[in-house]
């Protein structure tokens, strides 16, 4: 061990969890083992390769060099910033106070510089994304938990408002991170009820101190319901538009464009022009990474430009909808015949499976070749990377890992 990383920087894993597992995955399949690997959080195909979408690589592929070499603004170019809002509220006509971010994460990281102080907590939802755990750590902060509604169930309004109210009185602010719709990892949606509730909350805490909510948008665009995530975004819209909680969004390219190493998205608040808060968002990205790159944000701008490039990404986001959902549909009928209960996926690209002692739960199940990943409430299942005919072989083995252990 290096003498030269100070003490608190010395124990950690040699790689991510969630990565760990499927190298492993990876290493005994090509030693010749029979392995269903769920741990994936790409889209991949039928046969298991990497799903990239055409009409964004044929964009990618006519970018000039002026479009991919120069320094992009430090705030990201502000049409690319109003484009990708726009993706999500059409009717905008301004992207608020924005920065172009690594990514979701990177969103997210600048958030919790920009809204909360060291030594304070962000509230998520529970179960939540593994990596907020990590971002949180990684500026000194902690994360705490309120419930996502079991499915079935309504929210639970007096857990989630005595963590709201909980944090204001020790920190006197709320930063809550909302991964809705197509939540990661329960694959379910909060419903109208639901968002309503927790928004009259939001007021209600807002009273006290300056709340922000943080819309965390990775996988809209999969979903076997549209027409909800559509009335959720509106929603959504009108509580920032109220002015009393301070709405803004983790934007990627990532899922949407199948554009993960672009590394490209954005930190919006579109119903809020604050100069401050501008200054803010761009003065974090010069002191962390300075300026994201260039050439994704030329392609969402052709995007933008190129209607049948649209239609085309929108057929292709339709079709992997539906293979998202046969396959959520094959692994719920293989957990209903093995008396286990369905999990009934609106979007995304994974569901949890409720089980008694995950990481144990996970470890035999890898010892069977199954692979899934281990999560408080339960095991994470990346529909994305597994094939429909693969869900029935998942189910069984669960089942006989739960009958045996």
């Amino acid at each position: 061990m290096s003498d030269e990383l100070i003490p608190t920087r010395r124990s950690f894993p040699a790689d991510d969890p969630i990565f760990a597992l499927n190298s492993e995955a990876q290493a005994r399949k090509a030693a010749g083992e029979s392995i269903l690997n769920a741990t994936v959080g790409a889209l991949l195909d039928e046969a298991g390769q990497l799903v990239v979408l055409d009409p964004v690589m044929d964009l990618w592929r006519d970018l000039t060099a002026l479009e991919v070499a120069p320094y992009a603004p430090i705030a990201g170019d502000p049409a690319f910033l109003l484009a990708l809002v726009r993706r999500h509220w059409p009717l905008l006509d301004s992207a608020g106070a924005a920065c172009a971010t690594p990514g979701g994460s990177g969103a997210l990281a600048i958030s919790l510089r920009n809204f909360l102080e060291p030594g304070q907590a962000v509230l998520t939802t529970a179960p939540y994304w593994g990596p907020y755990a990590t971002l949180a750590a990684e500026s000194g902060m902690a994360l705490v938990t309120a419930p996502w509604p079991d499915q079935g169930s309504a929210l639970d309004v007096e857990a989630w408002e005595d963590a709201l109210r909980a944090l204001m009185k020790t920190q006197g602010r709320v930063l809550l991170w909302l991964n809705d719709p197509c939540h990661n990892p329960t694959g379910r949606s909060l419903s109208e009820a639901d968002r309503a509730a927790l928004a009259e909350l939001l007021r209600a805490v807002s009273h006290l101190g300056p709340v922000t909510l943080l819309l965390d948008f990775a996988y809209l665009d999969y979903t076997r319901e549209p027409e909800s995530v559509t009335a959720a975004l509106t929603d959504y819209a009108a509580l920032g538009a109220e002015g009393r909680v301070l709405v803004g969004a983790s934007l990627s390219v990532s899922k949407s464009l199948t554009l993960y190493g672009g590394r490209c998205g954005a930190l919006a608040f579109p119903w809020c022009a604050d100069p401050a808060l501008q200054a803010a968002l761009t003065q974090s990205c010069r002191g962390t990474w300075s300026n994201c790159a260039k050439a994704p944000q030329a392609l969402l701008l052709r995007l933008t430009r190129d209607g049948q490039a649209q239609e085309r990404l929108a057929a292709e986001h339709r079709h992997w909808s539906g293979v998202l959902a046969a396959r959520a549909a094959s692994l719920d009928e293989g957990l209903v015949g093995v008396g286990l209960g369905a999990l009934h996926w609106m979007g995304g690209f994974f569901v949890c499976v409720p089980v008694p002692d995950p990481d144990a739960v996970c470890a035999w199940m890898r010892a069977e070749g199954v692979f899934t990943v281990p999560l408080p409430a339960g095991l994470r299942v990346g529909l994305c990377g597994m094939r429909a005919a693969e869900a029935p072989r998942l189910a069984q083995t669960l089942r006989q890992v739960l009958d045996h252990r």
